[in-house]
């Protein structure tokens, strides 16, 4: 078993960022998912249900229950490998952010004057 990966960062502010940053991609994957179900149920309710009984009716709603089917699957996935291994995920992203911030900061804080010429 490999000791170098913990299973909780040792900063607790860091623990809370990655948590945050989770919470918040969780949350705009299943809204978009639910966005989705509902987009494609009012689609399926607003056709008039003549058409849903021809042969390309029956082809399109197959289809639409398949795109449902693939997308719910794949976000609970990305889910799952998302909290299986947030802490390598979310940790990077926070290095990166923090550092575009301190270059930002050190930038605002140079003179005007060094950047002409």
């Amino acid at each position: 078993m490999d000791q170098s990966k913990s299973k909780h960062p040792a900063n607790p502010a860091l623990e809370r960022r990655i948590n945050s940053m989770f919470g918040r991609d969780k949350a705009m994957s299943l809204g978009a998912l639910l966005g989705l179900w509902l987009a494609l149920g009012y689609v399926y309710f607003a056709v008039p249900h003549g058409f849903l009984g021809s042969p390309v009716g029956i082809v399109l709603t197959v289809a639409g229950a398949l795109v449902l089917l693939f997308n719910t699957a794949s976000v609970i996935a990305m889910l799952r490998h998302y909290a299986e291994d947030r802490e390598h995920i979310y940790g990077i992203d926070i290095h990166h952010l923090d550092e575009h911030r301190a270059r930002a900061r050190k930038a605002a804080l140079r003179p005007a004057h060094v950047d002409i010429g």
